[in-house]
């Protein structure tokens, strides 16, 4: 059976002018985000991630129309499911935010910690024209600069766990930074400065009372929980 190809404004030209598209496209984009933690996607997660954008009324709504339109299912304890088109119309987002990421970082030179947000403001009106270019000149690109696959190329790894569930004095691979850090520059500041980037080797120290103590090369330094909980890697004792 052919798909049927529902066209969101933002997905395939620029948002209307009351926004209320874009902001239906925004929650898909954050519920296919979550859903590569392989967790349960709760709506209440979806309102708390958009809360800077939209009040949490707009957001439920936002959220009931892509379930009319069929990119969305919700079940009985409001868990939230992407249908096989709204995986699609997701993986497309991410994929065009992704690759732009990738070509902002390694060819115009755009700081690591700044791409997240030129790539959110630059990809809902990138022509198919200019997509196709992307898709050139990242050609040997299977992640963004953050570590996270780009739909199509790669997917992320079955064993990869989060840093706060890592045992003590293991060593921690980082291998990529959740989306959610990207919502905010200081996090990713944060991260640049203390060198937590991809491919980082760290060594997890018993914690502190005040966060989680971690060890790259010769130089211990206490991450807040939340920072930690955007670190996602691969542990070996």
């Amino acid at each position: 059976m052919v798909p049927r190809i529902v066209h969101l404004k933002g997905v395939d030209g620029p948002d209307d002018n009351n926004g209320t598209d874009g902001l239906e496209r925004a929650c898909l984009e954050v519920v296919a985000i979550l859903s590569e933690r392989r967790e349960p996607v709760v709506m209440s997660q979806v309102v708390h991630w958009m809360r800077a954008q939209a009040l949490a009324p707009s957001v439920v709504l936002a959220l009931q129309r892509l379930e009319q339109k069929r990119l969305i299912t919700r079940d009985d304890v409001n868990v939230v499911h992407l249908t096989d088109e709204g995986a699609a119309a997701g993986a497309q987002i991410l994929r065009r935010r992704r690759l732009l990421e990738r070509f902002l970082n390694d060819t115009l030179k755009v700081p690591w910690h700044e791409v997240y947000r030129e790539a959110k403001h630059l990809e809902p009106v990138l022509s198919p024209v200019m997509e196709a270019r992307l898709e050139a000149l990242t050609a040997q690109a299977t992640t963004c600069p953050y570590g996270n696959p780009i739909p199509g190329r790669s997917e992320t790894h079955p064993d990869e766990q989060l840093l706060v569930t890592a045992p003590i004095d293991a060593w921690f691979i980082i291998s990529r930074i959740d989306e959610e850090a990207g919502e905010d520059s200081c996090a990713l500041q944060f991260l640049w400065t203390r060198g937590l980037r991809p491919g980082t080797p760290l060594i997890r120290r018993p914690d502190a009372h005040d966060g989680v103590v971690v060890q790259r090369a010769d130089r211990r330094f206490v991450a807040s929980r939340r920072i930690a909980r955007f670190l996602w890697g691969r542990s070996t004792l």
